[in-house]
C-alpha cells in the first residue's frame, strides 16, 4: 500500500512511534516501512502515485514491467474507478 504524505521524515517518525515497523528504504521522495504482514510506502504528492500493489506470477500479462530502484519489477494499471494498482512480479 502506498499513501500520500506531506513529509517523509515526519511521517516515518510518527509511524515508528505509533506502530511496530522498520524502515527498509528511504530517500527524499518515498520510504518503505515493513510490517510483519504488509509493506507501507510513504510517497510525496506528484512524485509517486498512491496505490495498492499485488504480487502476481503473471505480472507481465498486465503490461511492460519496469525495474525499480528497490529491485522489484512492476506495471501500474487503473481499476474501474481510476485508482492506481501496481502489479508486482513475484520474485522467486
Amino acid at each position: 500500500i502506498a499513501i500520500e504524505v506531506k513529509s517523509i521524515e515526519k511521517t516515518i517518525k510518527w509511524y515508528m512511534e505509533n506502530s511496530r515497523c522498520e524502515v527498509s528504504y528511504q530517500d527524499k521522495t518515498w520510504a518503505l516501512l515493513k510490517y510483519q504482514n504488509i509493506s507501507l510506502a510513504l510517497v510525496l504528492p506528484n512524485a509517486h502515485p498512491p496505490h495498492i500493489a499485488f504480487e502476481k506470477e503473471n505480472a507481465e500479462d498486465y503490461g511492460k514491467l519496469k525495474l525499480h530502484r528497490d529491485g522489484t519489477s512492476s506495471v501500474y494499471i487503473k481499476d474501474p474507478s481510476d485508482n492506481a494498482v501496481e502489479i508486482l512480479k513475484v520474485n522467486k
